[in-house]
Order: structure tokens, then C-alpha cells, then sequence
């Protein structure tokens, strides 16, 4: 049997190095598609927290939730848990006083508040506080609320949110965690 003998020349060594280099372009474009695909997803990743806001001297308590992403947050559902049960908060119209004055009757009393209602489909803008309950300048409404929210804390209170990014990303919030969870 004979050898097969492959005769180098100019033409073989250029094809050879243009398909090389071919390969190498495209292993780099894959590369540097798949990170701006990631750059895209951190562009646009929200970062909800849960706040209150306590001045004993205005007479000023609120609950808010904060964005502190750079892209909206979708709000999907908002859950409530208590005594060992759960309640979603669109039984109680989305609205965490309604939900609130469910489980502590006495707080019928209090008079002079807003509040605002965690729909599914509410979008957080980024870098946006959204402002769920407020009572202000009433002594009184002031310290029956935050005394019994201080007393529903101490029993157990929690709150867990889910919502997504603009990118269908889904994420959650509870009492207990340290930031977002990723659901995905």
C-alpha cells in the first residue's frame, strides 16, 4: 500500500489558515453573544425591597416598596402569611389595609391613612418607592397602628412578593430574605 503524501503549498497553507480563522471568529461571536445576553438581562434586572418608614415626632408611619433595580418590576402576586395560613392579598382587594383590618379588627379605628393596592400587573418603576400604606399628622391613628403592627410582627406577620422583569425573569421577596430570590 502507498502513502498518502499531502504536498504543502501556498494555496492549501492559506485555505487552511482562512478556515482557522473562520472558526475563530465564530467561536468569539458566540462568545460575545451570549454576553450581551447577560449584559442585556442585568440592564433591565429590578431589585424590590419592603421598607417602613416610622417618625414618632410628625405622627408619620408608612410601608413602602422600593425598586432599586435598573428595570421595572411586574408585580405577579403578593401573599400574606399569619398564624400558620396564608392569604393572598387580592382576597382583600390587593389592598394590605383591608387585609390588615381582617386580622386586627381594632385597627377599623383608625381613620386618617392612604393606601395603595398591589394589583398583579402593577409595573415599579426603576428607582421608584411605592407607597402601600401611610398614616400621618393623627397621634392617635399613629399609635394604634403601629402598635398593632408591632403586635402582628411579633406574632408571626409575614408578606412574600412575586413579580418579573420585563425579560419574564421571576423573582420574590419575603420578610426573611436578604434580597431577591430568583424563581427561575
Amino acid at each position: 500500500m502507498g502513502k498518502f503524501r499531502m504536498k504543502w503549498n501556498s494555496e492549501k497553507i492559506l485555505g487552511i489558515s482562512a478556515m482557522s480563522i473562520s472558526f475563530i471568529t465564530l467561536i468569539i461571536f458566540i462568545y460575545q453573544t451570549n454576553l450581551m445576553s447577560k449584559q442585556n438581562y442585568l440592564s433591565i434586572l429590578p431589585y424590590l425591597q419592603v421598607s417602613t418608614s416610622d417618625n414618632k415626632a410628625e405622627h408619620s408611619y408608612s410601608i413602602n416598596v422600593l425598586n432599586y433595580g435598573v428595570g421595572p418590576a411586574i408585580i405577579e402576586k403578593a401573599t400574606m402569611r399569619y398564624n400558620g395560613k396564608s392569604y393572598l392579598l387580592k382576597d382583600y382587594n390587593d389592598d394590605i389595609f383591608s387585609f390588615l383590618q381582617a386580622i386586627q379588627p381594632a385597627l377599623d379605628s383608625v381613620k386618617i391613612f392612604s393606601s395603595a393596592t398591589l394589583n398583579r400587573g402593577i409595573a415599579i418603576p426603576a428607582n421608584a418607592t411605592y407607597n402601600l400604606l401611610h398614616v400621618k399628622n393623627s397621634g392617635k391613628d399613629y399609635d394604634l397602628l403601629t402598635q398593632y403592627l408591632f403586635e402582628l410582627e411579633q406574632a408571626g406577620l409575614e408578606y412574600e412578593i412575586e413579580y418579573k422583569s420585563i425579560q419574564n425573569e421571576h423573582w420574590m421577596i419575603t420578610t426573611t430574605s436578604d434580597g431577591p430570590i430568583k424563581l427561575d
